[in-house]
């Protein structure tokens, strides 16, 4: 029998199960992560006269006018993927030349925003090109005598404006209307039995956009360990909330068409990210950051507290926490200058970059790092399951949510006791209620957070030795809440206030 397993034909024997398709496909999910599988479709209902055109800037939507021109379209429709624009200025773009069998005239005529015309360049009909209408104007462009409007731009409108001279119209595709899927489930179940046919998907492909990034270093943050956390569903989106009231910046707006991720950068559900399953209208409050680019299908299977495999391009450009010497390699391998600022010695570590996001070091092709001894990287370890809530305000105030190394000020130093200072103040919208009080003597090594008993509340404390009084940040135990340890305290035995310390997750 046949299936397909991330688009990729697999034969196999009658019988087989899942675990032996994913092998034989060379698929290898994520530990967690769902498996989708879709057993039959609907027949095709009907073709539309709508379609997507992939252009070098983007996704637009388009959809034919009635009338004659639909003839020339079909007619020549093969011929348009691969043309540049030819010209783009501010009253449109024109991507050509193709020859069409078309009547054209001379005459000047007026033309509306989001028009699409099929003109002859020259008065020559060997000369076609495809105009894309941007602003309200009257020209001659060897139309039809009934205007020569082909069809509207009907999605990706802000993509339009992006346009320039020399951006290609990659490829077209028909939107097809479908019935439903017949059978189709999220598993992850290795020995489910497989049928003839049956369409496996593994992951999710998602291309990053240039004109955001820092919501797109923000997506990168959110899938930093390959996959998405699915917390929430509806008809048009599935969302994930691991970044949940992280602020982010607006950068892009579009239409949030079927495949684009958005960030939440205002009002209730900030830092939340989506991923729509149906076409939405843009919205002032979602900056786009990524369009998926392949494994649609399991966006749409995926359920609450489910995770999905994910894979985005570009890779993420993360130098916190490497061997200097291994960051410079890797840039060079891709073309990036480094300049280096601060300790350069043999065990110098990685814990800053400038700039921070990936595509703006692609794009600029330099970084600048700062790096440390490795003595003044501290590992340290995070237990979830006894204080979440102070534990998203710890990453928060460190960067650990969205970095693997982040810095704590030294604040005060007394006896075995370390008090820090976080440069980030998250106290107006984190809480930090008692939660997993010491019970006994605090062990050394022990990291933990002042609540809201103390007056001193948020402060990070350390305690380096035994204590059955106090807490790590030096309150009472009531005040104190336990987060986890410091894997290696010796390093802290010599820091002086104000001081930095770099710390970095252990995983």
């Amino acid at each position: 029998m046949k299936v397909s397993v991330d688009g990729k034909e697999v034969e196999l024997p009658a019988a087989s199960q899942l675990g032996e398709a994913l092998s034989r496909g060379g698929a290898h999910p994520l530990k967690g992560a769902i498996v989708g599988v879709v057993k039959g479709r609907g027949e095709k209902s009907r073709q539309t006269n709508s379609y997507w055109l992939n252009t070098s800037k983007g996704k637009l939507r388009i959809e034919l006018s009635e009338g004659d021109l639909q003839k020339v379209w079909h007619e020549n429709v093969d011929k348009i993927p691969g043309l540049a624009a030819r010209w783009a200025t501010a009253d449109g773009a024109a991507f050509g030349p193709f020859a069409a069998n078309m009547p054209f005239d001379r005459e000047a005529r007026e033309y509306n925003r989001w028009e699409i015309l099929l003109g002859a360049a020259g008065f020559e009909a060997e000369s076609t090109h495809l105009i894309f209408v941007r602003r309200r104007h009257a020209a001659a462009y060897g139309t039809s005598a009934e205007g020569g409007v082909l069809a509207h731009v009907v999605g990706g409108k802000n993509t339009l404006d992006r346009l320039q001279a020399g951006d290609r119209i990659i490829s077209i595709e028909p939107i097809v209307e479908w019935q439903d899927i017949t059978e189709k489930l999220a598993t992850q179940d290795m020995a489910m039995p497989l049928e003839d046919g049956m369409e496996i998907f593994t992951k999710v492909e998602a291309e990053l956009i240039e004109d955001a990034p820092v919501g797109a270093e923000f997506f990168l943050s959110l899938t930093r360990d390959g996959t998405f956390n699915v917390d929430s569903v509806s008809s048009s989106y599935i969302s994930s909330d691991k970044l949940l009231t992280v602020p982010i910046a607006f950068e892009h707006r579009e239409p949030r068409l079927e495949g684009l991720v958005t960030v939440r950068t205002s009002g209730r559900g900030l830092g939340r990210i989506f991923i729509y399953k149906k076409d939405r209208t843009s919205n002032p409050a979602h900056s786009a950051v990524a369009r998926i680019s392949s494994g649609m299908d399991m966006i749409k299977l995926a359920g609450p507290g489910q995770l999905i495999s994910v894979v985005v391009r570009p890779e993420r450009i993360m130098l916190l926490g490497s061997k200097l010497k291994d960051a410079i390699s890797q840039m060079q391998e891709r073309g990036i200058e480094v300049e280096v600022k601060g300790y350069t010695g043999e065990d110098a570590v990685v814990v800053a970059q400038e700039p921070a996001p990936t595509m703006s070091i692609l794009k600029n092709k330099r970084v600048l790092v700062t790096s440390i001894p490795s003595s003044r990287l501290v590992a340290i370890q995070l237990d979830d399951s006894l204080a979440p809530k102070t534990l998203d305000y710890f990453r928060h105030v460190t960067g650990l949510k969205e970095r693997p190394v982040g810095p704590l000020p030294v604040y005060f130093v007394y006896e075995n006791t370390l008090l820090f200072k976080p440069e980030i103040n998250a106290l107006s919208f984190k809480e930090l209620l008692p939660e997993n009080k010491p019970a006994g003597p605090v062990p050394a090594g022990s990291i933990a957070v002042s609540n809201t008993v103390s007056k001193k509340i948020g402060l990070v404390g350390v305690k380096l030795k035994e204590d059955r009084r106090y807490g790590p940040s030096g309150e009472k135990f009531e005040a104190t809440n336990l987060i986890g340890r410091v894997l290696e305290p010796d390093k802290l035995k010599d820091v002086k206030e104000g001081e930095t310390v770099y710390i970095m997750e252990a995983r």
